[in-house]
């Protein structure tokens, strides 16, 4: 394998980790719920088994070793030795954090240093406390060998001879390694009775690596040796070979773990029973004759059950099998693995497609050509859809984000001695993976804040007659081309007079300065502000909610705060969904082009300015109070040719409407998003710029800005209405 290709391997490695370790974390934290739950517990141990493999494939020694001790105490937890208790959960927990600093090293391609090694020695001592073993010795991980499997009850059902499933790695061969020898050696042990080749990995001729191997053996040896000397006939490729060995006279249970691990390939449930052991190939025949001798066909299970002694826990133990196996791969050919600078490189390309694509719309509407408009017209439903298309694939769910907070629920709770109970709900909703990615922080603090200060200590709680655990709640869901999540708990609320003394304090106001509600929740975001009284790990610095709003607005969102006193508080973020390219809506004043989101338009209605002088400043639209924000008023642009009527554009943003007064329409627009320069950071309700296909900039508005602007006004209901 050239370099390159095994530096690409081992990022992908690394990435999957990752993802092993998040459900490894998830399963911990559900066990913490529900410490009987045998899917938990397997889909744990799953995770642990396979950074492991995967991490002896790329000689990351002290990665094996490490998880190697972490994988016995989830196998004796999946056993019934051990049971699951908090204090052992909060002991794996931490040992999946050590996993990922490991990692951290990988990527950097530094072998951990001391520190680490010794955090990682400290935290298996007390595994092995915990678990009321000795204190284990430096993990060697080179040269450890697979867990011994355990009998754990189930009727014997196993020949008398040992029944050995290894499956080799890929580098097996480059290293040197004869597979058939190992197989020959183990014939100097004892007597083959049974060598079936496994090849369920060999891959299509157009991928074939002669150099890698992609066989796998199950092999049933009658020998009078021990497990130990078994084991050691594969000492040599013990990091690159997967190995299972069941002894004589096997229980149930053992074969049910060993059909868990058997590769994922689409057996038929007899290929199972025989690759697993639990039956010979002469009985499967017999069993296939006699299914065919009788109508009608009883399913296979039933004959091996009755005719040969097979336990109904191992035939619907390989039934379910089979049915993951199919769904896996079924899933698997869904998804495709692209680099997210791959996906980047074609949104550019397709936003100066749509750029390119408007221009031709331009001159075709210039030249009034029919054919070219009706060929324009074709162009940009075209590109309208490879554009949709495009911004899919940069499309994750939100969900992947919340369910990191389980754990740091979790812990700041226990941290500071509260109850808390988190509720996820529309962890479904997609986002553009750039948004994802920086949203995360903004919501670790609102998280934390409202753990720290929102939700009171038990004893509070109880003395108000709450429940004694707290409620946070993370929800996201998408309004008016918007992406919105909230983050809510049932704590006190804002204590309104403390955030006010503060506030002067500070010299943010002063002490005459009047503010309502909203304007007192506001200054919670004000730089330096806290409202504790001492500096902890988690709060009093007065940093976090500033950076909050910092973050998001750099996102062109928005965030918000409803608090109700003894009730609780909601924090209400406000996102684009793409970063990249939207649906615009293009409008004229002064000769200038603005663009709006089309998502965020209600409706246009005609507003008649004859003899105004100004734009009046709201509009009676169906007898409700519409506030107007005039763009040439706002942006000080000049007047416009005495036009005598103007057009009213109605935008909705959060539930809340204003009205945008402009001289033209032009209607809808595919627009690139250009980001503005750090120059125009001071400029109000605009989020960034778009190049027409004149070759223009247009500057596209910030409706949450515009709304907010406009909504500040308090109108008395006019008589002026639309024409």
């Amino acid at each position: 394998m050239s370099g390159m290709n095994l530096e690409a391997a081992r990022q992908t490695f690394i990435e999957e980790a990752r993802e092993r370790l998040q459900e490894l974390e998830a399963g911990l934290l559900a066990l913490e719920h529900d410490p009987q739950d045998g899917e938990w517990l397997n889909a744990v141990f799953r995770a642990a088994h396979t950074i492991k493999g995967s991490a002896g494939l790329f000689e990351l020694d002290v990665i094996v070793g490490f998880t190697h001790r972490v994988e016995t105490a989830l196998d004796r937890l999946r056993s019934g030795e051990q049971a699951f208790t908090p204090a052992l959960g909060a002991l794996l927990l931490r040992a999946g954090d050590h996993i990922g600093l490991l990692l951290d090293a990988a990527v950097a391609a530094q072998e951990p240093d001391a520190a680490l090694l010794q955090a990682g020695q400290a935290l298996l001592d007390e595994l092995a406390r915990a678990l009321g073993e000795a204190p284990p010795p430096v993990p060697a991980a080179a040269g450890t060998l697979p867990e011994r499997v355990e009998r754990s009850g189930g009727a014997a059902l196993g020949p008398e001879f040992w029944h050995i499933s290894v499956r080799f790695g890929r580098e097996v061969l480059r290293n040197g390694m004869d597979p058939l020898s190992f197989i020959r050696y183990l014939g100097t042990l004892g007597r083959l009775l049974r060598v079936a080749t496994v090849t369920d990995g060999l891959p299509a001729l157009a991928d074939f690596d002669a150099e890698a191997c992609y066989l796998g053996f199950e092999i049933d040896l009658d020998s009078p040796v021990d497990r130990d000397t078994i084991a050691g006939a594969f000492e040599f490729v013990a990091d690159d070979c997967t190995l299972h060995i069941l002894p004589p006279r096997s229980l149930a249970a053992q074969y049910l773990e060993l059909l868990r691990a058997l590769p994922e390939d689409d057996l038929r449930i007899g290929e199972l029973l025989v690759n697993s052991g639990c039956l010979s190939r002469v009985e499967l025949e017999q069993g296939l004759r006699r299914q065919a001798e009788v109508q009608p066909s009883p399913p296979l299970g039933h004959i091996l059950v009755d005719q040969h002694g097979v336990e109904p826990a191992v035939v619907d133990e390989a039934l379910r099998r089979q049915g993951q196996v199919r769904e896996r791969k079924a899933a698997s050919a869904r998804f495709l693995r692209v680099q997210a600078e791959h996906l980047d490189a074609l949104i550019d390309q397709v936003g100066e497609l749509v750029i390119a694509g408007a221009a031709v719309a331009l001159l075709a509407q210039k030249h009034a050509d029919t054919a070219l408009e009706e060929a324009a017209s074709t162009l940009s439903r075209l590109v309208a859809g490879i554009r949709d298309s495009a911004l899919q694939l940069r499309m994750v769910p939100i969900g992947e984000t919340f369910v990191r907070f389980q754990r740091i629920v979790r812990d700041v709770a226990h941290e500071l001695g509260k109850e808390i109970t988190l509720q996820i709900s529309g962890e479904e909703t997609e986002l553009d993976k750039s948004v994802v990615e920086k949203i995360g922080d903004p919501l670790m603090h609102l998280v934390r804040n409202a753990i720290d200060h929102g939700i009171e200590p038990v004893e509070t709680r109880l003395a108000r007659g709450k429940p004694a655990s707290g409620h946070l709640r993370l929800d996201a869901f998408h309004d008016s081309g918007s992406l919105v999540i909230e983050v809510g708990d049932d704590g006190g609320g804002l204590d309104r007079e403390r955030i006010r003394a503060k506030a002067i304090a500070n010299g943010l106001i002063t002490a005459d300065h009047e503010l309502d509600a909203r304007g007192l929740a506001e200054l919670i975001f004000a730089p330096g502000l806290s409202t504790s009284d001492s500096v902890t790990q988690l709060s009093g610095r007065g940093v976090g909610m500033d950076v909050v709003r910092r973050n998001v607005e750099s996102l062109r969102g928005s965030v918000e705060v409803h608090s109700t006193p003894g009730a609780g508080t909601v924090f209400r973020i406000r996102l684009p969904l793409t970063l990249a390219i939207i649906d615009g809506f293009l409008l004229g004043c002064s000769g200038s082009r603005f663009v709006v989101p089309l998502d965020s338009v209600v409706e246009c209605v005609e507003l008649d300015t004859a003899g105004a002088g100004v734009c009046p400043p709201y509009l009676n639209l169906r007898q409700h109070a519409l506030p107007l924000v005039c763009l040439r008023e706002l942006f000080g642009l000049p007047a416009g040719g005495g036009a005598r009527r103007a057009s009213v554009v109605v935008v909705q943003c959060g539930g809340r409407r204003a009205g945008i007064v402009v001289d033209e329409l032009f209607g809808e627009f595919q627009t690139v998003i250009k980001p503005l320069g750090p120059l125009f950071a001071p400029l109000r309700a605009i989020s960034g710029s778009t190049i027409l296909g004149s070759g223009e900039v247009a500057l596209i508005i910030d409706i949450a800005a515009l709304v907010q602007l406009a909504a500040q006004r308090r109108p008395v209901l006019p008589s002026r209405s639309p024409a």
